[in-house]
């Protein structure tokens, strides 16, 4: 008598880790120049072919099957895929999947993010890492804040469940302006995402003039009335707050805080189709050759037994950044 194999249906490491959130790199290409992430601009680092339609329908289908409920969309900068409504579409019909996100640094998205949102999306991620044009411009190489905020204003309009705005922490530049990003959140239902900077194989340099702690911004949030929220299960790393005084939140990404990784919910797959397991670490397994046959078993096997040797924790705090080379390979 045959023994039948079952597959377990939840991705779960040794640590008892439940991963339902998977970040979906489409393309590793941006058109920004961001001080911080690709200042001399993007340089293709390998020849393989982004991942197709056909390879984003097949591992979202698996990812899906075993458990995840949320994909995140991002890059580089996703707007450069011409299929990316496609690709929204393809992912948010998966059954199983609640949430559809995308991360963007707003390239012509007021023009497309009508059909962006009749094609699936849920959530919405724009970085903007100053709210001073001229901030702006010195940090991404592009004049283009108005069209990160009327993309705010739009996403509000069409019903967006969630608006995040990015801002990663530096000293220069968004940490002086605090207070202007709490009065923007102050009568607009949105998240300010707060980001500490975080260094890569390339940035020693900048991140040692331009690192600070988030801590800091806590401390004064609790003194001033803020609140930590409940974290939702299918939520990123950010701790949330709120004010009764405020229609919007504000969060802080810390990934050098002490327990920064006991939570993680998170995977991740490059636009050439490598899993990695952590942001700061090499790929663990190249899951392109699965993707181009027709037994998605073999993929959601290979799947469950790599998320199983997830390691406990990142070693940033030991300047270990593994191989991630900068921010735009795996989209943060």
């Amino acid at each position: 008598m045959n023994s039948i194999v079952t597959i377990p249906d939840q991705l779960i490491d040794s640590y008892q880790r439940r991963f339902n959130y998977l970040r979906l790199s489409i393309t590793e290409a941006c058109n920004f120049r961001c001080n911080y992430c690709l200042p001399d601009g993007y340089c293709p680092s390998n020849d393989s072919p982004f991942l197709s339609l056909q390879e984003i329908d097949r591992l979202s289908g698996s990812f899906a099957k075993l458990g995840t409920e949320k994909i995140r969309i991002t890059g580089g900068e996703p707007l450069l895929r011409k299929d990316l409504a496609d690709i929204i579409s393809c992912c948010k019909g998966k059954s199983g999947i609640k949430t559809v996100a995308m991360t963007s640094n707003g390239y012509k998205l007021p023009k497309l993010l009508p059909q962006l949102v009749h094609s699936g999306l849920d959530c919405l991620n724009l970085s903007a890492d100053s709210l001073r044009p001229e901030t702006f411009k010195l940090i991404t190489g592009h004049n283009s804040l108005q069209k990160v905020l009327d993309s705010v204003e739009l996403g509000l309009e069409l019903g967006l469940r969630r608006i995040k705005l990015n801002a990663v922490l530096m000293r220069d530049s968004s940490l002086q302006e605090l207070d202007s990003y709490l009065d923007y959140i102050r009568t607009r239902p949105i998240s300010l995402r707060l980001i500490e900077l975080m260094r890569t194989n390339d940035n020693h340099d900048f991140f040692q003039q331009q690192h600070v702690s988030g801590q800091a911004i806590v401390d004064r949030l609790l003194s001033s009335g803020w609140r930590q929220t409940k974290r939702a299960a299918d939520a990123g790393p950010a701790v949330e707050f709120e004010h009764e005084d405020y229609a919007g939140r504000l969060g802080l990404i810390m990934p050098y805080s002490k327990n920064f990784c006991a939570d993680c919910n998170r995977l991740r797959v490059s636009a050439s189709g490598k899993l990695h397991l952590c942001l700061f670490n090499k790929a663990d397994a190249d899951l392109r050759p699965l993707l181009q046959n027709d037994s998605q078993e073999q993929l959601e096997h290979c799947l469950i037994e790599q998320v199983k040797g997830k390691w406990q924790g990142h070693q940033l705090e030991q300047n270990n950044s593994g191989s991630t080379k900068h921010l735009a390979m795996l989209g943060g």
